[in-house]
């Protein structure tokens, strides 16, 4: 959840949609996303809607305790059943995301995880995911995860080398998430994923290899491998600022993809959005996929957004101004915009182009199938596909995605 809200009209207070949202809503699969916004150190490079004890400390009182946390995100679910009325659909995907997900109790994550099965039911083939920090699960830990419900697992691997953890402020230890893999399957988890990220200050390419290859070795079925972003305002950038650390460019970035893809192919896993590879597509993250094909999801917790039948909203960000809104029965909606067909059909080209399938060429304007033409010419985009009426990007086309996909919008 990004730390910076944009602006946007109000919310109602009951947190009503217009009734155009739930229009043939029994058509898309709809997904829940619960934000734990609490973490037990701020990473460096993060800049996330995360908190830590000490920021929270005198900010929020007692109703931004983690301890009653799962009780106030319960409000929310059950407010988006009263928003959400009648409709009928099971929940397709459940998400828990952070900040630090499990730094509450195992025993809460499941219990929020109820409120969404009591409120609207899970289908019966629902993917349940949490991330984790691998120094704060162990396998009894796991094993109330596990028969909670949750059966996709996503750790916060990042490195494997000591130095370069140290420069994101990191501090779990080399070897603990592999080790993490091995509980999470011990535990009966079918799919559990690693988060590499490439391009921090100081580090190499033989530092990104052995992170690979020590991720693949741990037996995951899902690796993700993210470029690092700099954002202003985090400990990293003005580390940077002030040259303690080095900053990478575009190009180590782009080497350390190719590095990635390489690698990450060649022991059996495929590409299916950007910055994602699986080893079959059971093992693709459906939740991910919902945001990436525009289907419904209710963001709950501080600062998280929603998306339901072409309205967006967002939440307050802080936990004590979120907590005090549920507690007084009002929506802790900030801000929300209703988007417009053109406004859709722009993100569907956005989202997605980044996927394996790409986007259908009748989304496209004038403007933007010249540009495709040109795409496919450069070899940024798939030429069978296009013949078939699709854009997919080519392996090069996934180095230049934003630039490829500026263009195609137009």
């Amino acid at each position: 959840m990004p730390s910076v809200l944009p602006d946007g009209e109000p919310v109602p207070q009951d947190g009503s949609l217009p009734p155009s949202a739930l229009r043939e809503a029994e058509q898309r699969p709809l997904g829940f996303y619960l934000h734990v916004p609490y973490c037990a150190t701020r990473c460096g490079y993060c800049d996330f809607n995360t908190y830590t004890a000490t920021e929270l400390r005198g900010s929020g009182g007692v109703l931004a305790s983690r301890d009653n946390y799962a009780d106030t995100l319960t409000d929310e679910v059950r407010l988006a059943r009263k928003v959400l009325g009648d409709d009928p659909r099971p929940v397709r995907t459940v998400f828990v995301g952070g900040g630090t997900p499990t730094l509450l109790a195992a025993g809460d994550l499941v219990r929020m995880l109820d409120a969404v099965r009591e409120e609207f039911g899970l289908a019966d083939d629902a993917e349940v995911t949490t991330e984790a920090n691998p120094e704060s699960v162990d396998p009894a830990y796991l094993a109330t995860l596990r028969e909670g419900g949750f059966n996709r697992i996503s750790f916060g691997m990042q490195s494997a080398r000591q130095h370069v953890l140290k420069v994101l402020d990191r501090t779990h230890t080399p070897g603990r998430p592999e080790a993490c893999v091995a509980e999470a399957r011990a535990a009966g988890f079918e799919h559990v994923n690693l988060d590499l990220i490439y391009g921090t200050p100081g580090e190499s390419d033989d530092d990104w290899r052995a992170s690979l290859d020590a991720a693949i070795g741990a037996g995951p079925d899902h690796v993700s491998a993210y470029a690092l972003i700099v954002e202003e305002g985090t400990q990293l950038a003005r580390r940077i600022r002030r040259g303690e650390v080095p900053m990478t460019d575009d190009d180590v970035h782009a080497d350390r993809y190719l590095i990635a893809d390489s690698v990450l192919t060649g022991a059996g896993f495929q590409w299916y959005e950007v910055s994602n590879w699986a080893t079959a597509d059971a093992g693709r993250c459906l939740h991910n996929e919902l945001y990436w094909r525009g289907a419904d999801w209710w963001g709950a917790g501080p600062g998280a957004h929603s998306h339901v039948g072409g309205v967006r909203w967002w939440n307050v960000k802080h936990p004590g101004a979120y907590a005090g809104a549920l507690a007084e029965g009002r929506s802790p909606g900030a801000g929300r915009e209703v988007l417009t067909d053109e406004d859709r059909r722009v993100e569907r080209v956005l989202l997605e182009l980044r996927l394996r399938e790409g986007c259908a060429m009748s989304l496209l304007r004038p403007a933007g199938l010249a540009a495709a033409g040109r795409a496919l010419r450069d070899g940024l985009l798939e030429p069978g596909a296009y013949e078939d009426g699709r854009a997919v990007l080519t392996l090069r086309g996934r180095l230049l995605a934003d630039a490829v996909v500026r263009d195609l919008v137009d």
